[in-house]
């Protein structure tokens, strides 16, 4: 399952096409939506089969040398520290990822001369050359030069954008989140547990599809009315004075209060503030916190916000 602010995300910008669009293709985008959440999955499992590609060149590196006609004592003494690091054996290897892979399609075939040079960048880099002439390494060291491969390298990588580019038209948001998602999994990896943990993949389908379509739908039923909340207690700003992301996000929020009982209000709060600083404009955190703990307030008071659970936490 995505992390649900990914998937608030990507149902802030379907909300944000369906209002500035003429608000009748309401169902056409919901479909959009989940078709951009599966290509989020594709790119997250195709940026992890990249580690495997560096692997088998980086092995096919050593394998060169030692086949030269007149190899060196450098060539005959190839170090293998990078080919059998266990973050990059335990990503290259594993048969979840692999079995993702298959069932999504993803492969790197007919990619060689892209892969080759991304690989040869990495391998000019200051990182992997002070790697690999450490005297010994750890489990931290090996972490690290995996992550440094796939933050400085594999994720600026011109030609790897360029061919999502062809893919979507929603590359670099697409893209953004992916590697968000493989960053955390390189830092998750446990090279003892035998095999990856890919749960932003497989953990409760049937609820995060719900979470996505209701926050969707029942923004869009209730945008009137909660437009109209927000202008009454926005002070001195007229509704079409609020910046359209700040309104946007503030709809969603009080849709999400409303709507998930399990949810605690601070946790929508916090969120959405979250996304307020990434798409919207500096002042924004603080207008949207206002309003929304004034709206959030009165909407507990009248009954319209009911928690449960784990939805009564308040910390």
């Amino acid at each position: 399952m995505l992390n649900r602010r990914y998937l608030r995300i990507k149902v802030y910008q379907s909300l944000y096409a369906y209002w500035q669009s003429d608000s009748s293709n309401a169902a056409r985008i919901e479909k959009e939506l989940f078709l951009s959440i599966e290509r989020t999955f594709d790119l997250y499992v195709g940026l992890l089969m990249l580690f495997g590609e560096m692997r088998r060149l980086a092995e096919q590196r050593i394998e060169d040398r030692l086949k030269k006609h007149l190899p060196t004592a450098e060539d005959l003494s190839a170090s293998r520290r990078f080919v059998d690091n266990p973050v990059l054996v335990l990503l290259s290897e594993s048969p979840r990822l692999q079995a993702d892979a298959d069932k999504r399609r993803v492969s790197w075939v007919g990619h060689n001369e892209m892969l080759s040079k991304l690989y040869k960048q990495f391998e000019n880099s200051e990182a992997f050359k002070a790697y690999m002439t450490l005297p010994s390494t750890t489990p931290k060291k090996d972490q690290a030069i995996i992550l440094d491969l796939f933050l400085e390298h594999m994720a600026n990588y011109d030609q790897l954008h360029d061919h999502y580019e062809a893919k979507s038209i929603y590359w670099l948001e697409d893209l953004d989140l992916a590697c968000s998602l493989v960053k955390r999994t390189i830092e998750e990896v446990r090279p003892a547990e035998g095999d990856l943990s890919l749960n932003d993949l497989t953990c409760e389908p049937a609820e995060e599809q719900s979470f996505v379509s209701t926050l969707y739908r029942r923004a869009i039923d209730q945008g009137e009315e909660h437009e109209t909340a927000i202008a009454a207690r926005a002070s001195n700003w007229e509704s079409d004075r609020i910046a359209v992301t700040d309104m946007i996000l503030m709809k969603m929020a009080l849709t999400e209060a409303r709507e998930f009982p399990e949810i605690p209000v601070k946790v929508t709060l916090n969120e959405y503030i979250e996304i307020a600083k990434a798409y919207s404009t500096p002042k924004s955190k603080n207008f949207i916190n206002g309003i929304l703990d004034k709206l959030f307030a009165e909407m507990k008071e009248n009954g319209q916000i009911r928690k449960v659970g784990r939805g009564l936490l308040e910390s």
